[in-house]
């Protein structure tokens, strides 16, 4: 599957009219939400939900009376400036275009081209990405959807693009931390469920060759019990066209929209990586109390006898979150927990891994880690004022004396087969590593009509390796039409 076809997909479609799917971005004291029993809110972008900021349009939710522009074409900008020891800079422009009608189609594309020479902190998740001399790089994020909703039950959509599973800050099944790749999605809405399925098209670097081509392919069902509740049920496939004695080409037995996985991976015979996992979210007003679980691998019994057996892979979240108005200004909060136990997501190559072009595609500590954070941000009018507070624990792999890694299960892309024992395997061993990050911040609404904004970002990072703190300033003016985390 070449990434010049879903580009084609892309331009060819511009000629259609459109149904919205808004933007992933970071969440907003002002941020609102549907409670009907047929909006499910941890699938992410949203199909037909207006959100104030919205980069290109502004959004209608059920008020068909109100006018839609057919399409706008907006400048988009990515200029940060970054100090510490020595400075650093970050420089991209592009365009953005969006169009929608009152009718069954929408399409969004957006390119910026750029270069920069900063830590890795803030190197942008680019598509296309090349270093240069003196640790510079010159990046090019493509990012693009397109999305067909015949009626109100289903919803199509293919491009390149993130998505987004879960409430939290972080997701154990999918994140939007990584490289945008291609996808085609199914949407299907009705009643109190809606059944989401994803096809991904991934790829990694391989010896003699630029890439290495890799697809995953997942289900989500998304059950609301009630107006406050919501239960899901994920689970995913990683395979690889090639095995190690035979080119297997695609499975096109994983385009089957209502298999389950594990007992078609059986019947071919195969070894691919799949997974399975849970959610749940309990709402009360502006509040929301979440949860995920995550199941790689798991024996009952071994897990029963107590011995911590390697196999036993699996990693969960909690957390809390809430949006609250006092006085004129909004609020918003989270605490959140992550965890995930010695090779989580790992496999015996990074052809069959839960990863994309070296990032992890759920959490982005891979796994061998437990992590506490908590988040505040303070609107009013277009000044947002925000904290982040992370502390995490991540056991590290070991170098031997003889040079050669020690596999203690952090770095999902060593092969699990190459560790070092069966039994007493712990969350955190090897070595152990604690740290913390604090990030304190503003931005400014400049524009909203292609969502561009001003930030100041002030950054601490420690841990138990290091004397010292690390001090990091960022200063810019950016178009948010993704999320550009960093922090982590």
């Amino acid at each position: 599957m070449k990434f010049y076809f879903f580009i084609l997909l892309l331009i060819s479609s511009f000629c259609f009219s459109q149904a919205e799917v808004s933007l992933m971005y970071e969440e907003l004291p002002e941020d609102s939400m549907p409670d009907g029993l047929r909006f499910h809110s941890s699938l992410k972008p949203f199909v037909g939900l207006p959100l104030k900021n919205d980069s290109i349009l502004t959004l209608s939710y059920g008020d068909k009376s109100k006018f839609i522009p057919k399409g706008n074409l907006s400048p988009i900008f990515d200029l940060t400036y970054q100090a510490n020891h020595k400075t650093a800079t970050r420089t991209g422009f592009g365009v953005s275009f969006q169009s929608r009608e009152l009718g069954k189609w929408f399409y969004r594309f957006s390119a910026i081209q750029g270069i920069g020479n900063s830590s890795q902190n803030a190197r942008p998740k680019a598509l296309l990405f090349d270093s240069i001399k003196n640790n510079g790089y010159v990046y090019t994020d493509i990012r693009g959807r397109v999305s067909y909703s015949p009626n109100h039950i289903f919803n199509f959509q293919a491009g390149i693009d993130n998505n987004f599973i879960g409430e939290g800050n972080r997701s154990m099944l999918l994140g939007d931390y990584g490289i945008p790749y291609p996808f085609a999605k199914i949407r299907t809405n009705f009643w109190r469920l809606e059944y989401n399925v994803l096809y991904q098209s991934f790829r990694e670097t391989a010896e003699g060759q630029n890439w290495k081509s890799k697809f995953s392919t997942s289900h989500l069902i998304s059950y609301n019990v009630f107006k406050w509740l919501n239960v899901g049920v994920f689970e995913n496939i990683i395979f690889s066209p090639q095995d190690t004695n035979l080119n297997r080409g695609f499975d096109a037995e994983y385009l089957n929209p209502i298999i389950f996985y594990r007992p078609q991976e059986y019947s071919l015979g195969s070894s691919d990586n799949s997974l399975l996992g849970l959610q749940l979210a309990a709402k009360y007003k502006g509040h929301t109390l979440y949860g995920q679980f995550v199941l790689d691998d798991f024996i009952l019994a071994e897990y029963r006898a107590g011995t911590n057996w390697w196999g036993n892979k699996y990693g969960g979240q909690a957390g809390v979150k809430g949006r609250f108005k006092y006085d004129d200004k909004r609020y918003f909060y989270r605490l959140e927990t992550n965890f995930a136990r010695p090779y989580t997501y790992s496999h015996t190559s990074s052809d069959q891994n839960y990863a994309n072009q070296g990032e992890v595609i759920s959490h982005p500590l891979g796994a061998n880690f437990i992590e506490f954070l908590g988040e505040v941000k303070v609107q009013k009018n277009k000044w947002v004022v925000k904290g982040f507070l992370s502390y995490y624990m991540k056991g590290e792999n070991k170098i031997d004396e003889d040079g050669l890694v020690i596999n203690y299960g952090g770095d999902i892309y060593h092969p699990y087969n190459d560790r070092p024992f069966e039994y007493g395997v712990i969350t955190g061993q090897g070595v152990k590593v604690n740290y913390t990050h604090l990030m304190l911040g503003a931005e400014y609404l400049v524009s909203e009509s292609n969502n561009l904004k001003f930030f100041i970002e002030n950054h601490f990072r420690s841990n138990t390796l290091q004397t010292n703190t690390n001090y990091q300033f960022f200063i810019g003016l950016r178009s948010c039409l993704w999320n550009d985390y960093r922090n982590y």
